[in-house]
């Protein structure tokens, strides 16, 4: 049988390189800050996984501003590991504000993480929402001006069908307006709110009480 050539990808080669560099900084300064044992290995683990989510933020397409803020965020720590090791810090005497810093790491990657995986989400409902009303709004009206005055069809329903993810989101919508005023969400606010017509927001505004 004949070998399959081998191809080598020269920059992967040196980004392996530069991440296990990187990774093994991370590690020191954890170790050197009092993070003894897997937690020193799990703090280098943390930057790049963060890197990758904004990273792939980044890539999605959507809103970008948490992307870069994370990323900046995550690279800084990697940066700031890289340049404390390369001896301008005595690892045997690690300051107290860095001790600090590296204590409150796990809170800052773990709301980081959150907020680009929930902003992720609600990037996917907003298309869902923004697709869904089309068919329905077309629907509406469409027979309406030629019925007959003699033998009119039957009158069409008086609530419109609502998708249940539409409703989901109505629900955000009005659970973040209460919050922020204290009052209940009017039909007229949740219209403007989702872009919807005002026959499916009172639709909605019925399925939310």
């Amino acid at each position: 049988m004949r070998a399959l050539p081998v191809r080598i990808d020269a920059v992967l080669v040196q980004a392996l390189i530069a991440a296990a560099l990187s990774f093994a900084h991370l590690h020191d300064l954890a170790l050197a800050a009092g993070q003894d044992g897997w937690k020193a290995w799990a703090y280098p683990v943390s930057v790049d996984l963060l890197l990758v989510a904004a990273w792939r933020r980044l890539r999605s397409g959507g809103a970008k501003t948490a992307g870069w803020c994370w990323f900046l965020v995550a690279l800084t720590a990697s940066l700031g590991a890289n340049v404390a090791t390369a001896g301008l810090l005595d690892l045997d005497d690690v300051p107290d504000w860095l001790r600090i810093l590296v204590a409150g790491w796990p809170a800052v990657a773990f709301l980081g993480g959150t907020l680009l995986a929930h902003g992720a989400t609600a990037d996917a409902s907003t298309e869902q929402r923004e697709s869904a009303p089309e068919p329905i709004a077309s629907e509406a009206p469409a027979c309406a001006p030629e019925l007959p005055a003699a033998e009119p069809d039957p009158a069409p329903p008086s609530t419109p069908p609502v998708p249940p993810a539409l409703v989901t989101l109505a629900r955000k919508v009005a659970d973040e307006h209460r919050a922020r005023t204290g009052t209940p969400i009017d039909t007229s606010t949740l219209r403007a709110r989702l872009g919807v017509p005002l026959p499916l927001a009172e639709a909605i505004s019925a399925h939310l009480t």
